[in-house]
Formats: structure tokens, sequence, C-alpha cells
């Protein structure tokens, strides 16, 4: 008689036959099936059918194939390796969309890696930036952890790392579109604070993926908000003139409101000022000022030397840092606060200030709290763009790049019309039938 390719007997005390089938890769037998025969002939019968049509299982055939993949997937001592391997090619079939090993990078609660991602002290991805002298400040992370705290962490209780969609990034921003804020967080938030939220999230996102956390980048082609930011105010020269005439309250805010016009400096680079970046014409902008991370490197991470042709200015500066009530170290900030000697004055008087004497010119309140400190930059910067070049420009307001330089120079200012019809008139006079009088006429004059 021919072998059989499976396995026909009786177990002692029981009335049917068992049939266990021989797997022909492994040389292994499988489980034992009953066969509901009580005869061998009968047994071996059934075995054959089962073979040719699939072996019933919970109401269905199941082929020799498949059953003795399942089987194997229940009896097997399965490494993590093999899960692994049986997952993507799952995935690859299309039959998976996504899954976390046990025990792995990816089966950790999402929410809690967003919360230590953005951690001054604990997050991976801060010391790489750091020790790749990239800048990063406490204040940026302080707001990443906060946007994560409430817009993310609510949407994805109990969502692991590798359960991550990009469904779910979606999810978030559907209810940013729809967010109905209190009375502290109105729900009507900029095109650029969206992105901000969202990205306190994309970040760590795809930071997991290029670590090798997640198999996934599930942050690629995302659709951002998009506006037209609000354009600032600036003050026409006239305004400008005026608001330094009359008198301000603290004479550092006079001092540093006018540095800013005159040098289109940031508050935070002003606050930062040392007697040693003094020089005799010109301010070494080496550091900024905040209150998280205190005295720091420059937005850009990058020191500039900043002109200041006017040495009465120069002056008054040299003046009140030697007035500084804590000393006149090299390292005493020019800026000073009246009470500690380790801190500059709050920008918040610069604006305050700033505000007050606007006021004292004879512009309402209301008027003039549209204007902002950081309005001087663009004022600088709109004022200086036809007078120099973009190089010299940027080597002043310490912008890196060409669109910003734009953005914030994008202002209408007095003598624009009249620049723009006497380039006009310049560049097609010889073209146009037109008598020498009426060039006056399209030039204004």
């Amino acid at each position: 008689m021919a072998k059989l390719p499976f396995s026909i007997f009786r177990r002692a005390g029981r009335r049917f036959f068992s049939v266990s089938f021989k797997n022909d890769k492994t040389g292994e037998y499988l489980p034992a099936i009953s066969t509901k025969q009580e005869t061998e002939a009968a047994a071996i019968q059934t075995a054959f059918q089962w073979l040719k049509d699939g072996i019933p299982r919970k109401g269905e055939a199941v082929s020799f194939k498949k059953y003795t993949l399942r089987d194997m997937a229940r009896e097997a001592d399965v490494t993590t390796a093999d899960c692994e391997f049986i997952c993507k090619e799952l995935r690859r079939r299309g039959l998976l969309k996504s899954y976390v090993l046990s025990e792995t990078k990816q089966a950790i609660s999402f929410t809690e890696y967003l919360l230590d991602f953005w951690d001054w002290e604990k997050s991976a991805y801060i010391k790489e930036r750091l020790r790749k002298n990239h800048g990063i400040h406490k204040r940026y992370v302080a707001e990443m952890r906060a946007a994560v705290s409430k817009y993310w962490t609510p949407l994805f209780p109990g969502k692991l790392l590798g359960e991550v969609a990009r469904q779910d990034i979606e999810r978030l921003i559907t209810h940013l579109e729809g967010y109905q804020g209190g009375a502290r967080d109105p729900g009507q938030k900029s095109a650029k604070r969206k992105n901000k939220i969202i990205q306190a999230g994309t970040i760590p996102l795809k930071w997991a993926f290029h670590k090798e956390m997640t198999d996934q980048d599930v942050t690629m082609g995302i659709t951002w908000f998009s506006g037209k930011p609000k354009e600032r105010q600036i003050l026409s020269p006239e305004q400008a003139a005026a608001v330094f005439r009359v008198q301000w309250k603290d004479d550092r805010a006079r001092l540093a409101n006018m540095l800013a016009m005159i040098t289109g400096m940031r508050a935070e680079e002003i606050q930062g000022l040392r007697v040693q970046d003094l020089g005799r014409d010109c301010l070494y902008v080496r550091h900024s000022w905040n209150f998280k991370d205190g005295l720091k490197t420059t937005k850009t991470n990058e020191s500039r030397t900043v002109e200041v042709p006017f040495p009465s200015l120069m002056q008054e500066l040299l003046e009140l840092a030697r007035g500084n009530p804590h000393g006149k170290s090299m390292d005493g900030y020019v800026f000073w606060a009246e009470k500690l000697p380790n801190k500059p004055m709050e920008a918040e008087i610069f604006l305050r200030d700033f505000r007050a004497a606007l006021v004292e010119t004879g512009m309402s309140k209301e008027s003039a709290a549209a204007y902002t400190f950081h309005g001087w930059r663009h004022y600088f910067t709109a004022y200086m763009r036809d007078r120099v070049n973009e190089k010299l420009l940027k080597s002043q307001t310490g912008h890196k790049t060409n669109v910003m330089l734009e953005l914030y120079s994008g202002h209408t200012i007095a003598g624009d019309r009249e620049r723009i019809r006497a380039a006009q008139v310049a560049a097609f006079s010889g073209l146009l039938p037109v008598s020498g009088a009426d060039y006056f006429v399209a030039a204004g004059e």
C-alpha cells in the first residue's frame, strides 16, 4: 500500500478516527483533527476529500495550504523578527495598513512621546540640535510643548506612536479649522499660529521616521493653512520725528525705540546689548535675551555688526551704560533693569512707553494700540530698501533670505509713487510720442 500523505489513528477510548496531515516542506505532522468517522477506511476517504476540497473549520472549508499557515501561526514558536516579517508581508499585500510590535520603539504612548520630545531636559532631538550647534531656544520649546498639551494630547488618548496615521494629522487640522476657544484662547487663529500647532506634532513624527522609530513618514504632503499675515502698521517719517520730540516716561525706552528705528534691531537683541557690544560708531549684535533662555545667541545663531552713524546717539548709549546702578562691568547690560543685575529691562516697557509717546503726539489710544515695537523693524527695512542693495540691507537687519526681506520691506511709504513715476519716465520716455512737457507731468512735477 502506498504511503499516505497523512496519518490515520484512533486514540484509546475514542470513538472516531483522527487524521494528522504532513507538511511536505517541513516534514512535520500537524495537530490531529477528528474525522468523525468510526472506521479507518471512512476516515481515509474523508482525509483525501479534505486534501482536495479543504478542511472544514467554523463554517468554511480551509485549504490545506491555508490550514497549514494558520496552524503554524497558532502553534509555532514565533519570534519578534518572525512577527515583523509576517506583518510587513501582509502590509505589502495590502491586507494590513499599520502595525505595532510589542516592546519596540513604536509601542510607546504617542502623547508621552510628544511631551518628552519637547522637554528641554529629556529630549534627544534637542540634545542633537545643541550638539550640532543648530539654534533652538527654551522659549520656542516651551511654546511647542504647550501646543502639544492643548491641542494634540486631548485628541489622541491611548494612541501608540506606531499607530499614528496620516488621517490622525488630518483630524487635528480639521479640529483647528473649527476650533472654538474660550475668552483667553479665541477660536480665530492666524494661519501662522495654526501651522505652528501642527508642527508641534509633525516635527516629532518626522524625526521619529528618520530615526527608524516608525517605518512611515505620515507627515509627507500635508496641506498647510495659508493666509496673508496681518501687515504691521508703520509710522510716516513725520510721525516718527514727532514721537521723539515729546517727553517720554522712561529715557531708556526712548533710546531703545530710537535704536530700533535707525537699525531695525529686534527688541530681544536690544535687551541683550552689553557694554562690551558698544563700538565707537557701531554695535556688535552677538546675543538676544528672553525670560526663558536668558542671554542667548541671536535668532539666526549668527553675530553681526550694526552701523550707528550718529555720534549723539552712541554717546547717549554710553551714558546709559555708565548709569547702570549695578556697576560698570563690561558684561553689564546697556538697557539695565532697576532691581536685578542679571537681567535687562523688560521689552514690555519699550512698547508701553512707545504707545504713550504716540498718544502725547495727539494720536488716540485706540490708534496707538495698532503699533508694535517690532514695527520699527519694518519701518527701517522699508525706508532703507531703495537706498542700499539687498546684501548690505540683510547684513544690518540679520534677515537670512530675500523672502523675509521682501516681507518686511513691502510697505507703501511716502515717495513710492514719485519714485515709480520717475523710473517710468527714465525707462520709457524715449519710446512714447509725447512732448518734453509731458515728461514733467508724468514725473509728478
